[in-house]
């Protein structure tokens, strides 16, 4: 069985250990083909490149002629 700490830890020990746990911003870049900010390793989601081939057909919504 695993021990048990013999004291408490305070609240500034326990905000030093925590401080490295956090969220990071996630890189984006843009894309190549239609520079639209993008997030690495996924298609692009404006006009469906990825690696300089068209992965994903986008369908283009047209608009109604009155």
């Amino acid at each position: 069985m695993p021990q048990e700490p013999k004291k408490r830890h305070s609240r500034a020990r326990q905000g030093k250990r925590r401080a490295s746990i956090r969220l990071s911003a996630v890189k984006s870049f843009s894309c190549p083909n239609c520079g639209s900010p993008v997030a690495p390793h996924t298609v692009c989601r404006n006009c469906g490149f990825y690696k300089g081939k068209e992965v994903v057909a986008i369908k283009v919504k047209e608009k109604k002629a009155e």
